[in-house]
C-alpha cells in the first residue's frame, strides 16, 4: 500500500509473514492492503486481528521448537549460529515498540486528555506490577482480596511483561541465585543483560535456576491468567487505552500510540531499570556481599523498587523503603489497600533485625576505613627491652617512656606544640604522668600521634601510673591493647603478662 500506516504496518509486521509458509488459512488473513487509505484514519481493528491470528502461530512454533533451541542454547555462539539463539518475538516486539512510539512523536499530536490519560495508564500498569506481580505474587508480602488481586492481574498484564506464574518464577530465581549463573538476569553478565539482554536470548538449560512455585499452581486466578494471557494483555494494554481515549475525546490514534505502544515502553524500561539499574548505581546500608544497591534515582524510575539492597535483604516485608521520606508509593498504595480493607497480612521484617544489618554494615565500612589508616606497631609486637637498656638507648637518641612504652620522637621535637625545651626534658624518663595531666593533660589526637612513634616496649613498665580520670571517663591510652587483654591488672603487670 501507498499510505503511511501501510508502510507502517508492513515495517512492523513483515517478519511475521514467514509464519504463513504452508498456512494457507493463515496466509488468507494478512492482507495488508486492506488497511484504509486515507492518512487520517487509524487500522486499529485491522492490525489487531492481524495480531490475534498470528500470536497463536507464535505460541505454536515456539512450543515445538523448544527442543531445538535449548539444544542450541547449549553451544558456543558464533557468527553464524547467534541469530539463532535469538528471541525473534520478544526481540522484534522489544525493539519494534520504540520505533513506533518514535514514528507516533512524528506524526501524531498529543492531545491534553490523552497525554494526561497516559499518566495514569502508565502508573496503572506500573503499579500493577509492582505490588501485584513483585509484592503479592512472588514475595507473598500481603494478602489481597479476591476482587483486589483480580484488578492487579488485569492492570499488570496491561504491562506485557508475560503471566504472573512465569514473571514470579524468574524473579524468585533472581533472589535465589543472585549475581551466579542460575540468575536470569545477573549482573555479571553485563548491564545490557541484565536490563533487557536476558528477555532477547535463549537461556541455557543447564544453567536456569528451580525455585518452588507450587503456591502459584495451585492458584485460580494465576492458572487463568497464565492460560489467557495473550488475550488479556492485547485487552488492557491496547484496546482498552485507545477505546478510553477514541470514546471519551475521539483519539483513537493518540490513545493506542500514547496510552498503548509509548506507555508500554515506558513500563518495560522502568521494570528493566530495577533489574539493571538498581545493581549498578547506589549505596548498599544493608550488605554488600552482592550487587543490590539503594538509589533514589532508582526509586523514581521505578515506582518506588528503588531501594534494592533493603529488598534484597528483606524480600518478604512489604514495603521497599523503611523512611518516610523515601520514594515508595507501591508500599503507599498496599498501605491504602489495606485502610480500605481490600489488603491484610502486610509483612514487616522485625525493626531490630533492620537496625542489626545497618550497625553491621557500619561496622565492616569502619573496619576497612580504620585498617587504611597508621595506627602505629600493635604493643604486643615491638620488641621488649631492659629499663637499664632504655636508659642507654636514650643517650644516641630521643626516647621518652610513655606508660612502659618506649617512643622515638626525633621526628616530632621540632613540632611539638609545648615547644622544644620541655619534650627535649623528658628524653631518657618515665613521662607518663606529666604526659597525662602533670604537665598536661593531651588529646586523643595526641594520643594517636604518639602510637606511631612506637618502638619497643620496656619490661615490666617501671614507672607506669594509671590515669585514674582516665578510666572513669572510659578512655584507653597507650596501653590500650593490654588493658582490654588483662582488665584486672596494671598497666605494668599487664606488660609483664606478655612476655
Amino acid at each position: 500500500t501507498s499510505t503511511a500506516w501501510g508502510r507502517v504496518a508492513n515495517l512492523v509486521f513483515s517478519p511475521c509473514k514467514l509464519l504463513t509458509r504452508g498456512n494457507p488459512s493463515l496466509k488468507s488473513n494478512l492482507h495488508l492492503q486492506a488497511f484504509p487509505a486515507s492518512r487520517g484514519s487509524f487500522p486499529f481493528f485491522s492490525l489487531l486481528s492481524l495480531w490475534a491470528c498470528i500470536m497463536p502461530q507464535i505460541a505454536s512454533r515456539n512450543s515445538q521448537a523448544v527442543r531445538p533451541d535449548l539444544v542450541l542454547s547449549e553451544q558456543p555462539s558464533t557468527v553464524r549460529n547467534f541469530w539463532k539463539k535469538i528471541r525473534w518475538v520478544n526481540t522484534i516486539a522489544l525493539i519494534g515498540t520504540p520505533l513506533l512510539s518514535l514514528y507516533a512523536l512524528y506524526s501524531t499530536p498529543i492531545h491534553t486528555k490523552t497525554l494526561i490519560w497516559s499518566i495514569i495508564w502508565y502508573y496503572c500498569t506500573g503499579l500493577g506490577i509492582t505490588a501485584g506481580y513483585h509484592r503479592l505474587w512472588a514475595h507473598r508480602s500481603y494478602s489481597a482480596s479476591l476482587s483486589l488481586r483480580i484488578v492487579l492481574m488485569l492492570v499488570a498484564s496491561g504491562a506485557a511483561q508475560g503471566s504472573i506464574r512465569w514473571w514470579s518464577a524468574a524473579h524468585r530465581n533472581h533472589h535465589r541465585f543472585t549475581d551466579t549463573e542460575k540468575d536470569p538476569y545477573s549482573m555479571q553478565k553485563g548491564f545490557f543483560h541484565a536490563h533487557m539482554g536476558w528477555i532477547m536470548m535463549t537461556p541455557d538449560p543447564k544453567k536456569k535456576g528451580r525455585s518452588d512455585i507450587s503456591d502459584l499452581d495451585v492458584d485460580p486466578l494465576v492458572k487463568f491468567q497464565h492460560r489467557h494471557f495473550t488475550p488479556i494483555m492485547i485487552f488492557m494494554g491496547f484496546i482498552l487505552p485507545c477505546v478510553v481515549a477514541g470514546y471519551g475525546w475521539g483519539d483513537f490514534r493518540g490513545g493506542f500510540f500514547f496510552a498503548g505502544i509509548l506507555r508500554l515502553v515506558v513500563v518495560h524500561h522502568a521494570t528493566f531499570c530495577v533489574n539493571s539499574l538498581a545493581h549498578w548505581i547506589g549505596d548498599q546500608p544493608f550488605d554488600d556481599r552482592l550487587t543490590p544497591r539503594d538509589h533514589v534515582l532508582t526509586a523514581f524510575a521505578t515506582l518506588g523498587e528503588g531501594y534494592h539492597n533493603f529488598h534484597h535483604e528483606f524480600p518478604i516485608d512489604y514495603r521497599n523503603a523503611i523512611e518516610w521520606y523515601q520514594y515508595d508509593p507501591t508500599k503507599w498504595l498496599i498501605r491504602l489497600f489495606h485502610v480500605l480493607g481490600l489488603a491484610s497480612g502486610l509483612r514487616q521484617f522485625p525493626s531490630n533485625e533492620i537496625q542489626k544489618g545497618i550497625v553491621q554494615q557500619r561496622q565492616k565500612k569502619l573496619d576497612q576505613w580504620r585498617g587504611r589508616l597508621d595506627w602505629g606497631v600493635p604493643v604486643d609486637q615491638l620488641p621488649v627491652i631492659e629499663y637499664d637498656d632504655y636508659i642507654e638507648a636514650a643517650k644516641e637518641k630521643n626516647l621518652i617512656l610513655m606508660s612502659g612504652v618506649v617512643h622515638d620522637v626525633t621526628d616530632f621535637i621540632s613540632s611539638h606544640p609545648g615547644g622544644k625545651a620541655l619534650i627535649k626534658s623528658g628524653i631518657g624518663k618515665d613521662m607518663t604522668a606529666a604526659f597525662n595531666g602533670g604537665v598536661y593533660d593531651h588529646s586523643n589526637a595526641a594520643h594517636n600521634l604518639l602510637a606511631t612513634m612506637r618502638v619497643g616496649v620496656v619490661r615490666g613498665g617501671m614507672q607506669v601510673e594509671i590515669r585514674k580520670r582516665g578510666q572513669k571517663e572510659g578512655k584507653f591510652g597507650e596501653l590500650d591493647v593490654l588493658s582490654r587483654r588483662f582488665p584486672h591488672t596494671n598497666p605494668a603487670a599487664a606488660i609483664a603478662l606478655t612476655i
